[in-house]
Order: structure tokens, then sequence, then C-alpha cells
């Protein structure tokens, strides 16, 4: 690839493709050096055919095994900081509750299948259904199917999480 192309590439896709990787691991400087990654395989293809997709598919399957691992490292620290919650009940202050509901929904993401995860958040990049198929291996037809599913089951365990949260919330004030 020419030096002007992976330009145009770089100028057209890299935001994009780093709010997608940021939202998909929740660390945007990881976002941003897999995104360089990305970009250094796209400077090694003659050609790319779909631009957008092949982006994002490489950036979904460069993360794919790091991210499990950090998966693994995410919940444990979750752990620790929910145990260091339950010792320390500070009061609630309105940036306080904004981080809180903000971690809530990132942990409702992180809860859904891979698959509904990576779609949802590629089609809140804007791909569109036949970019979002090329990039997961998925039938375009399947995808409307995979969102709707995605949407539900987002609301449903975000909603789960909030009663949750509520409950422990009254736990700890008949204490």
């Amino acid at each position: 690839m020419r030096d002007e192309e992976l330009e145009r590439l770089f100028h057209l896709y890299h935001a994009p493709l780093v709010r997608y990787l940021t939202r998909r691991l929740g660390d945007r400087d990881w976002a941003e050096e897999v995104a360089q990654e990305t970009f250094l395989r796209a400077l090694r293809q003659e050609r790319l055919t779909s631009e957008r997709s092949w982006l994002f598919a490489v950036a979904t399957n460069l993360v794919r095994d790091e991210a499990r691992k950090d998966e693994r490292r995410r919940r444990h620290l979750q752990l620790l900081a929910e145990e260091q919650r339950d010792e320390v009940v500070e009061p609630v202050v309105p940036d306080a509750e904004r981080a809180k509901e903000q971690a809530l929904a990132r942990r409702a993401v992180d809860a859904l299948a891979e698959k509904d995860r990576l779609a949802l958040l590629m089609k809140e990049e804007g791909l569109n259904y036949t970019e979002i198929a090329e990039a997961l291996g998925l039938s375009v037809g399947s995808i409307g199917t995979t969102l709707s599913r995605a949407r539900r089951r987002l609301a449903e365990t975000y909603e789960a999480m909030q009663a949750d949260e509520r409950r422990a919330a009254g736990g700890h004030d008949a204490r």
C-alpha cells in the first residue's frame, strides 16, 4: 500500500476505530496501540477491498485474545474494588452518581456475549449491516436479529444490575 493511500485511510478511519476500540477495551491508550498496529498491517497489504470492515475486523482480531486475559484481570480488580466499596460508604455526589451509572453501563456491555457486544459497538461507530457482517464473519441477514437481541439483552442486564445495586444499597442501610 502506498503512503498516500495509508494516510487517506488513517484520516478517514482512525478516530472511529479508536472510539470503537476504546469502547471495546475500556482503555484509550490501549485502543491507540491496537489502532496503530491495525494501520501497520494495512500498510503491508497491497490492496484493501472493504476498507472499513477490514480495519474493524483486524482490530477486533488483534484484541480478541488479549481482551480475554484483560477481562480476567478486570474481573479480579472489580471484585477487589467492590470489596473495598463495601467497606467504605461515601456520600454520593452527582459526579460520583454519573460515574457509577457509567461503570454499571460498562459492566452491562461487558456482560453481553462477544458477538452481540461487538455488533453493538460497531453499529454505534456507524458501520452498516454489510460492514458489521464482514467484520464479524456473519451473514448480512443475521445482523438485524443480532443487534435486536443485543439491545434487548443489554437493557435486561442493565436493569438487573440496577436492581442488584438498589438491593445492595438497601442492605447496607439496614446494618
